[in-house]
């Protein structure tokens, strides 16, 4: 989530609805290793704004010398934040996978009204995956990194939830900035609290076998505080020792929660808290649910939790923002195991079966297409509705599925499958870890949102997704077969290139991985233009031309053959009389 994305985060989601303020939100899914059909690890990632440009980020490895600083800037803004210290050494970094099989994505959420707005300075949540995949070389080493940033410096966004993966673990870490003014200086003085790091955060390792999600709401509740195996062994209680201060248990592999030492205390301080520590929660404390954090956010989670595994119904209320109905879990165990395609097309949702299908109701038109534009809160006869928030959404700006296979050297076993613009028609193109020469149609400064460039695929996909809008149940099911074909046949090249690969190293490798990345995304910009043109021929002024044996149809002298008129679905001609009967009956 880019650009803006507060108004969407929780807290304000409510308001953005209601008063009809643009709305903007990503959608993180997480899968471990025993959840997967080959073991590989994976998380996915839509970074959806209406300002934000589709493009694959690269940052080369690089070394330092003593005392050099770097500037943090804003992700969102652009805006120069403060100066950090460099690391010597940094590491290669494609998107938000880095040459070791790290990866990284988040999802914003608003949280507390009192720990809203941004100060000056720090580090914000953009520049925390991007500095942190320069720095680490697993979750764990992560989780400390970005706990060491929160230590030493102030945090300049809002609430966020972070998906952390490499070969073998996933973890899901939420964090909130704390902000001056909202401790009660009596509550402090009795807890003896100091405000010291700049966030509050808690990190919990996902269950092998299963498989978690966050969109926009925060998701951790109460949380393992004292594992008993460790305050035996070390004579007092992991949470006091394992802090946003010192990670002494961090690599552990017996550790499956980390916390910072203020995460309790903080709320405690401020007087949003004052029950146990067992009974702490850190969601219903910095990020309180209300309907639109359950209807526009948690629901997207529901979605893909209600196509893995049965029995999801039961969460369906909730999904729909019934606060008494039974909360969604943090993770669940899926039916099947999963890989990479079907992980793919769990992106691709528009509440398909559930009661909040977007492509049954009058608001998808007479083609039944499952986007409602902007504003997301409208208002009729005094009342006020929503559209409803998908995964897939028409203001995406990139998204990607990365997956992490431990049984591969690094550079081999990382990919990035990438794609632009909406993630429902978008094609993941494979983007192996170890390239140094990012493809020209995802390269950096080819175009931006308000540069067209022919050769940038953001602008090509955009334009061949904005013209299926218009006419949707006919030109996906054409999309969809140009999509498949491509996707499958990346699955099916990787499989063979793996082999060839993992036997080179140094120089030789990156120029294969470059070349194999390039001619994967090359193939599909031309297949993706070729679409293009296809569907505009057919579909030119509404008409549907007629095809046989792969070809347009002609009349016996070469003219184009009369083509199809199909017509409006009946609710829409029922609505059209509604609305307009007696001035068009016929007499």
């Amino acid at each position: 989530m880019t650009k803006t994305t507060r108004i969407l985060a929780t807290a304000l989601l409510g308001a953005a609805m209601l008063l009809g303020q643009t709305a903007e939100a990503c959608t993180n899914f997480l899968f471990t290793r025993g959840a997967t059909k080959d073991g590989s690890t994976m998380i996915t990632y839509a970074a959806d704004s209406h300002t934000l440009y589709g493009e694959l980020y690269y940052r080369k490895a690089a070394t330092y010398p003593a005392g050099t600083m770097i500037q943090v800037v804003d992700w969102d803004s652009g805006k120069p934040l403060m100066k950090i210290p460099q690391v010597a050494q940094t590491y290669s970094v494609v998107g938000n996978m880095n040459e070791h099989q790290l990866a990284i994505s988040e999802t914003t959420y608003g949280g507390r009204e009192e720990l809203h707005g941004e100060i000056e300075g720090g580090i914000d949540y953009g520049s925390l995956i991007y500095l942190t995949l320069q720095r680490a070389k697993n979750a764990r080493e992560a989780i400390q990194v970005l706990a060491g940033f929160m230590r030493d410096y102030p945090y300049h966004s809002s609430g966020e939830s972070f998906s952390i993966c490499d070969p073998n673990e996933v973890w899901i870490l939420e964090l909130i900035g704390k902000r001056p003014g909202t401790v009660k200086a009596d509550l402090a003085k009795k807890l003896k609290y100091k405000y010291t790091d700049g966030a509050v955060w808690v990190a919990r390792r996902v269950p092998d076998g299963y498989v978690s999600g966050h969109a926009n709401q925060a998701r951790i509740m109460q949380f393992p505080q004292e594992p008993k195996k460790f305050q035996k062994a070390k004579g007092k209680g992991l949470h006091k020792v394992i802090s946003s201060a010192h990670l002494d248990y961090l690599f552990e592999p017996e550790v499956e929660c980390v916390y910072s030492s203020e995460v309790i205390t903080y709320a405690r301080a401020c007087g949003w808290y004052d029950g146990t520590d067992a009974d702490f929660s850190f969601c219903d404390t910095y990020a309180p649910l209300n309907f639109s954090a359950m209807r526009g956010c948690d629901a997207r989670v529901y979605a893909m939790f209600n196509r893995v595994a049965s029995g999801m119904q039961k969460y369906e209320k909730y999904a729909m923002g019934d606060a008494t109905a039974e909360r969604l879990p943090l993770w669940i165990k899926p039916d099947h195991k999963v890989d990479v395609r079907e992980v793919m097309n769990l992106m691709r949702d528009h509440y398909e079966g559930t009661a909040m299908d977007m492509s049954k109701d009058l608001g998808g038109g007479p083609f039944n297409c499952p986007y409602r534009w902007r504003p997301m809160g409208f208002e009729v006869d005094g009342k006020s509705y929503i559209h409803e928030r998908a995964t897939s959404t028409q203001q995406t700006g990139f998204s990607f599925v990365a997956q992490c296979r431990g049984w591969l050297p690094a550079k081999v076993g990382g990919i990035l499958w990438f794609g632009v613009d909406d993630t429902y028609s978008t094609v993941y193109c494979p983007m192996y870890c170890g390239i140094t020469d990012i493809p020209l149609c995802f390269r950096e400064g080819n175009g931006d949102m308000m540069t067209y460039s022919e050769t940038a695929a953001f602008w090509l996909f955009n334009r061949v997704t904005n013209f299926v809008y218009s006419r949707y149940s006919d030109m996906i099911v054409d999309l969809q077969k140009v999509q498949t074909r491509l996707e499958e046949g990346f699955i099916r090249d990787v499989e063979k290139f793996d082999a060839r690969a993992k036997e080179s190293n140094g120089e030789a490798l990156a120029n294969l991985l470059n070349d194999f990345s390039n001619r994967q995304a090359a193939r599909m910009m031309k297949e993706w233009n070729d679409l293009d043109k296809y569907l505009l021929v057919k579909y030119m002024d509404g008409n549907i031309k007629k095809e046989k044996d792969g070809r347009f149809e002609r009349t016996e002298t070469g003219q184009s053959a009369m083509p199809n008129m199909p017509k409006y679905r009946d609710e829409w001609y029922r609505m059209i009389v509604r609305d307009h009967g007696d001035v068009i009956r016929e007499k």
